[in-house]
């Protein structure tokens, strides 16, 4: 991205989130956190074809790895988050089953990510299979798997501690009944998001004393074909002590983040990053001395 496109982004994105400009100056006196995301990359090793209709030239797992690189060159402290569907969508998975996809990701040094539907493809068995090759680790709150293969292997949360600041990422995914083979899923229990949610951020605020808590969201952004449909909007206004919401699922390509008052009156950040590694997110937290937080957001084009 140019400079000029940037600044764009950025001077967007902090309006959108009714930020005072006082709070932007902080400079070295506080604490910067940037937050990389992708979701529902699909196996999507190489770059499009440049005749394609709608992503031409866009994307590639090398030039992902090469914009993430650049990015944690450039600043202090970095996450770099999945919101699932990792698997199928290209031979590439068909083949290696998601071997490379971990492999690849390992590589970039992601930190966390969430289940999505399509990793369950290749059923518990299959996700099971690849996960020696993936170096970062899988969270999932609203999925029960202690009567499965996957009990203890991925958790409810994960808490990160970046240059003093508590960093709680739990993980939420989308009702597999209806969506994926029963086989593929086996025991696994899909559980209230919202209660579930509610549950777990007590638990990082209260007893891990985070800073931070993320959601990686497998729900989807929003449904106007189903309003009783738990989605991200949803989940964000429902609750409270989320402070981002990174979703997958619906494959939503927003250029700046959407902001959603939640249960207590407070503002809560959801993204989603569209598909395919076409992008990247990007959400930049400023930590200043008093305690008060100013949040830029955009999206970075592959």
């Amino acid at each position: 991205m140019d400079r000029r496109r940037f600044l764009k982004h950025s001077a967007a994105a902090t309006a959108l989130l009714g930020i005072s400009p006082a709070l932007q100056s902080m400079g070295a006196s506080g604490k910067k956190l940037t937050i990389l995301h992708t979701n529902d990359t699909h196996s999507y090793i190489d770059p499009f074809a440049m005749d394609h209709l709608r992503y031409a030239g866009k994307g590639g797992a090398a030039r992902r790895a090469a914009l993430v690189k650049k990015i944690r060159s450039q600043e202090k402290n970095v996450l770099l988050l999945d919101a699932g569907d990792i698997f199928q969508g290209t031979p590439y998975f068909n083949y290696y089953g998601g071997e490379l996809d971990f492999k690849l990701m390992s590589m970039m040094k992601y930190d966390v990510a969430t289940m999505g539907n399509h990793d369950f493809d290749n059923g518990l068995e299959g996700f099971y299979a690849q996960l020696p090759h993936a170096s970062f680790d899988f969270v999932s709150a609203n999925y029960d798997f202690k009567n499965t293969l996957l009990d203890g292997l991925v958790k409810p949360y994960k808490v990160l501690v970046k240059d003093g600041l508590r960093v709680g990422i739990f993980g939420l995914g989308v009702m597999l009944q209806g969506l994926v083979d029963k086989r593929h899923y086996g025991e696994t229990v899909y559980l209230d998001p919202v209660e579930i949610a509610t549950d777990i951020v007590r638990t990082l605020r209260e007893s891990e004393k985070c800073d931070l808590v993320i959601c990686l969201s497998h729900l989807g952004y929003k449904y106007d074909s189903d309003a009783s449909k738990i989605s991200d909007l949803k989940l964000a206004a429902a609750t409270q002590g989320i402070d981002l919401i990174i979703g997958g699922h619906t494959h939503t390509f927003l250029e700046r983040p959407t902001v959603v008052e939640n249960a207590a009156g407070q503002k809560v950040i959801v993204n989603q990053a569209g598909c395919y590694g076409v992008n990247v997110g990007r959400i930049d937290f400023h930590f200043d001395t008093s305690g008060k937080t100013s949040v830029n957001g955009f999206t970075i084009s592959v």
